[in-house]
């Protein structure tokens, strides 16, 4: 699989998550302490996503990085 492809699933995983906790981009943005726009860039699947911010995303939805990460291809 190409990063590309990572990315987007990835971006996928976090917009179905977000989604099931009824927040706005902006409003999950400022749970996480990040940018509404970097945000957004990791939704669609623009961004190679840090450690520590794939902390910070799965903190926010109460899972570990591995359970972020499931389905993600």
């Amino acid at each position: 699989m190409d990063t590309k492809t990572l990315q987007k699933s990835f971006g996928m995983r976090c917009k179905e998550l977000r989604a099931g906790l009824g927040c706005s981009q902006e409003q999950f943005a400022n749970l996480i302490e990040m940018d509404r726009s970097y945000y957004a860039s990791i939704e669609v699947g623009r961004r190679n996503v840090s450690l520590s911010n794939l902390k910070k995303i799965a903190d926010v939805f109460q899972i570990t990085i591995s359970e972020l990460m499931r389905g993600v291809e």
